[in-house]
This record gives C-alpha cells, structure tokens and sequence, in this order.
C-alpha cells in the first residue's frame, strides 16, 4: 500500500512537472528559454526520484516491524491535525482579467475538498486527480488551449489540487490562462 502511494505519487509530480513545463508560457514565463533546462531538471528529478524510491523501499521495511502503538499514535496526532480549523485565502483571475477573492474557514487537509466544499471548482476525474476545468463558475476550453493556472503565494505550483496540503494561513491563485 505504501509503495503504491509512494509511486503515485511520484508519478503525479512527474505528470505536474511536465504540464507545468508544457504551460510555463501561459503563466508569464518565457518556456522557450526555460522549458530545455526545465525539462532537464524534470527528467534528473525523475531519476533521483527512483533512486530514493530504491531506499524508500527497505526504509518502508523497517517502518513496517515498529509497533502498532506508535503507528496508531501518529495516525491520531495526524487526524487531530488534519480536523484543526484553517484559515486560507483563494484568488481567481478571470478571463477578462477580474479578479475575485476568497477568505476560506475549513478542516479540509487538501485545496480540493476545500475548494469543492465551497462549491469554487469542478472538473474531470484522472488517473493523477482532479483535472480543474471550472472556478468560480468560469469554464476553460481545451480547443482553444486554456487552462487554470494554480500557484501558490504568487509562485509557481507543481502539485493538483488533489495532493495540496494546505495549512493556516495559506494563499492559492487561479489564473485563466490561454496558450501552452
């Protein structure tokens, strides 16, 4: 169970670097520059992905003999993390260049079920999660290669809003993008 998520989710990150790296441009970069260097870093971060996977395994072994009681105990202190209130922010730019905001009080423990919660997002189930097609009532159209661009703090955001932890305090953006 535990090897699978691990490969999960590497296999997501691979797939968000590469979407990243295929809509840089959209997001006020110029991938021409970056995308060769970028898709560099992509393909070393894979390889050192699978060879901590190679150590993630006999470490997972090793986790697997400790007791029951400490692994139950990290499970509540993880729950009760999880159920704590957070407060977070969540900005939308629209197509015509509008932006709305959002002041978010939840339990959530990732930006999807917050967000879905309030009824912001909707989109196509993947084999990596969620694929954003709506917010805040604004659809994308693949045919005309838009897309939402998620960031985080104003920066860049190589996860789904499926593997998005989120914490108090937290700011996410949403940005209708156009080109990839």
């Amino acid at each position: 169970m535990k090897h699978t998520n691990m490969f999960r989710r590497g296999a997501a990150l691979l797939f968000s670097l590469v979407l990243v790296l295929s809509m840089l441009a959209g997001c006020g970069n110029d991938a021409s520059t970056q995308s060769s260097s970028t898709v560099s870093q992509a393909q070393e971060s894979a390889s050192q992905e699978s060879a901590t996977e190679s150590g993630a395994a006999s470490e997972t072994s090793q986790l697997e003999s400790e007791s029951s009681v400490g692994d139950e105990t990290g499970k509540e202190n993880a729950s009760q993390e999880d159920a704590q209130e957070k407060e977070i922010t969540f900005q939308v730019v629209h197509k015509d260049g509008t932006t709305k905001d959002f002041t978010i009080t939840t339990q959530a423990a990732n930006l999807r079920e917050a967000l879905e919660a309030e009824g912001l997002i909707a989109g196509e189930e993947s084999s990596y999660g969620l694929f954003v097609k709506t917010v805040d009532g604004e659809t994308v159209d693949n045919a005309n290669k838009e897309w939402w661009c998620l960031t985080k703090g104003g920066q860049m955001w190589n996860y789904g809003v499926d593997d998005t932890e989120i914490s108090d305090g937290d700011a996410f953006e949403f940005t209708f993008t156009v080109g990839y």
